[in-house]
């Protein structure tokens, strides 16, 4: 009979643990959470100092006497949770749960399911950590006196079924912030000029790039500028003022945290945040590989930290010497981030856990996912430990009268780290030249150009760029980026096409809520202080509750004004002059969780409904019928003709009634401004009321 009992958090790390720990060891798992703050209620006492009240989580009743039932028989209870805040109150609740008394537990870590990792962990078993749990439970009862507090009044004034969230409305803001940066940008023209210009003796040209003249650079903002240069330069002598040649290196990356690994896997693999912890979550947990049985393939998934353990820096340095060569091998030179305040260091950065486990050995043990983020992942860690590439590069300064030009190509001279891995944007241009250009080279022009360009508006967020930016802003943790996303997602908030995420017409409503009516909460800074603060909790240095009781009242009288003063959001029921085909009544405007439709207001003896055109009151610039205002199916907003498919006329920005005074054409609002949608034209004026 068993003599030890381990308790784990998940059903696929049972035989993955218990495999190495052999028959005096029982090892069962706790799925997840056994206890919580319970769902009818906010569950934070504010009249007993902010007390929680913790309740077990429905359906875990019979886990648990199976888990009480072992813990009586065991000579030793090892809590085995994960490696994390969360998984130190997780061990904290099964302590309480399964009365266990302090002299009786023994909580174990490990930051990789491996043989080594899991012994060693039993040699060093400690109490529970009550700074890293008491952190846990400060994000808990502020998430949850956000979310119970300011929902309700969501619901009240918008739409039943709306939530607010400490992170999720902050990374909504985000987004809409961005959203109308974009909205409100107006294009700039300016122009380059190139010069194909003739070495003799070679038979290929070279494309010289326009820099400016001898004093400095120089900015060409329209087609005279261009033009009156181009005409000058036709007249010039086009030689070889200087050349460079130098040598330029590039680093390797870091290993990967968790949100480099959720951003590269985005961006090379497209996959969504919440795929890649998943997945990661079963690399990590154990894989059945033939031959090896459950093996745990990558260390802990969720950290931001980019140290790797010593052990690992030497195994490391052993295989690439054997693998590539001695010079490719870079030594521990792995940089921590600088800002070390806010890094989780518990653990290391992302990595496998056995080199010699390629992703082509175990290929066949993988599905096509699980393969990709494992290749992603091992290429990474090996890159990491590898010298800088270093490239050969040329400069060419071109000079023609008074303006000058220039070439430059680079080309690799050592692979270094890029033998093994490129990131997904990394594209460096490997231009050459030919061989024989020296200062001396004759030149001469075959044809020079100018082209037109426009200023581009900040992209659209990403997930990856999202979480890069959440990031940046000390928002959120590893273990929040991916449900964050999903829950704004979810709610449509936020829609996402292709890999853009777009906010949509509810999610507008709820921003313009959340930034009336608690500016704090969706506040970038005070959020990241609110980070800065947990992590004081997980130090010993701040009282949690503290937190807590500066916190809560402020929130309070944030709600009781809101409820009196924010405006309701008018979604009733509106009739409109559409009669619905199938029993003769005008058609209402109902609101669902994509936005407005209408349907017939006989529900339930008619069922019918349709797409809800809303005009705008501007005329169609193609065909004069009315513009509308529609959406993606995704939810997310365009105005489009009314009259389509016979008319096609569409815009992301809302038309004007207004026509271009310059050119005749029609214009759009960007913020305060109309512009002309003809980026040509360039024709800006400021917006009067009266015209929108």
């Amino acid at each position: 009979m068993a003599k030890y009992l381990v308790i784990v958090e998940s059903p696929a790390k049972v035989k993955t643990i218990g495999k190495f720990l052999g028959s005096n060891y029982k090892v069962m798992a706790s799925q997840g959470h056994v206890r919580d703050l319970p769902k009818s209620q906010m569950g934070i006492d504010p009249e007993n100092d902010y007390e929680p009240k913790y309740i077990t989580i429905r359906g875990k009743g019979e886990l648990l006497a199976a888990l009480r039932k072992e813990a009586k028989k065991a000579t030793k209870v090892y809590l085995a949770t994960d490696p994390d805040r969360e998984g130190e109150a997780i061990s904290w609740h099964l302590a309480a749960a399964l009365k266990l008394e302090d002299k009786d537990i023994y909580r174990i870590t490990f930051n990789e399911i491996t043989k080594g990792a899991v012994k060693e962990s039993l040699k060093n078993a400690r109490k529970i950590d009550m700074n890293l749990v008491d952190a846990q439970q400060a994000r808990r009862a502020l998430d949850r006196i956000v979310g119970y507090g300011i929902s309700p009044l969501l619901w009240a004034k918008i739409k039943r079924g709306l939530s607010a969230g400490r992170v999720q409305s902050v990374a909504l803001r985000i987004i809409c912030d961005r959203e109308k940066l974009i909205d409100e940008f107006i294009p700039e023209e300016y122009w380059t000029i190139e010069a194909n210009l003739n070495i003799e003796g070679e038979k290929k040209p070279i494309v010289a790039q326009f820099t400016g003249t001898s004093k400095g650079k120089l900015e060409i903002k329209s087609k005279n500028e261009a033009d009156e240069i181009l005409a000058k330069l036709k007249k010039e002598k086009f030689s070889v003022d200087q050349i460079k040649k130098g040598e330029r290196n590039k680093k390797a990356p870091l290993p990967f945290t968790t949100s480099t690994m959720q951003q590269e896997a985005a961006k090379a693999l497209n996959f969504a945040t919440q795929k890649t912890m998943r997945i990661a979550q079963q690399l990590y947990e154990g894989i059945e590989i033939e031959g090896r049985g459950s093996v745990g393939l990558i260390t802990y998934l969720r950290t931001d930290s980019t140290r790797v353990a010593d052990e690992a820096v030497a195994t490391t340095a052993s295989f690439i010497n054997d693998n590539y060569g001695k010079d490719y091998v870079a030594g521990n030179h792995t940089e921590a981030k600088k800002d070390e305040k806010r890094i989780q260091d518990a653990h290391e950065a992302i990595r496998p856990t056995d080199l010699t486990l390629s992703p082509v050995v175990v290929k066949d043990s993988l599905s096509r996912d699980q393969f990709r983020l494992y290749q992603l992942i091992w290429k990474r860690f090996i890159a990491s430990q590898m010298t800088p590439a270093v490239y050969e590069t040329t400069s060419v300064k071109i000079k023609a009268g008074d303006y000058r030009f220039s070439v430059s190509a680079s080309k690799v001279k050592f692979e270094g780290f890029m033998a093994v891995y490129k990131e997904a944007d990394d594209e460096e241009k490997s231009n050459t030249l030919a061989k024989s250009l020296d200062e001396n080279s004759k030149l001469s022009l075959e044809n020079v150009e100018g082209i037109q360009h426009f200023t581009q508006p900040p992209a659209h967020y990403t997930e990856a760029s999202l979480v890069k930016s959440l990031e940046e802003l000390g928002i959120g943790r590893p273990s929040t980026y991916a449900p964050t996303i999903s829950t704004i997602i979810a709610r449509h908030y936020v829609a996402k096409e292709q890999k853009n995420l777009y906010v949509t017409e509810l999610g507008i409503a709820v921003n313009n809520a959340m930034t009336t009516a608690f500016p704090v909460i969706v506040d970038t800074q005070f959020t990241a202080n609110m980070e800065s603060l947990l992590d004081g909790v997980e130090e010993g240095d701040v009282d949690w509750k503290d937190i807590i009781r500066n916190f809560y009242p402020d929130l309070k009288e944030a709600i009781d004004t809101a409820s009196k003063e924010l405006e309701n959001v008018t979604i009733e029921d509106e009739v409109t002059d559409v009669i619905c085909e199938n029993c003769g009544r005008n058609m209402v405007v109902k609101y669902g969780p994509h936005g407005k439709f209408l349907a017939c207001p006989g529900f339930p003896e008619c069922r019918n409904t349709k797409p809800y055109l809303e005009k705008i009151g501007v005329p169609c610039p193609k065909c004069g019928k009315d513009v509308v205002l529609k959406k993606t199916k995704k939810g997310r907003i365009f105005f489009g003709c009314e009259g389509y498919p016979e008319c096609d006329f569409v815009s992301w920005q809302k038309p004007s009634v207004k026509p271009c005074p310059q050119c005749g054409g029609y214009m759009v609002e960007k913020g305060s401004k109309l512009a002309c949608a003809n980026p040509e034209c360039g024709h800006v004026e400021v917006l009067k009321k009266n015209e929108n």
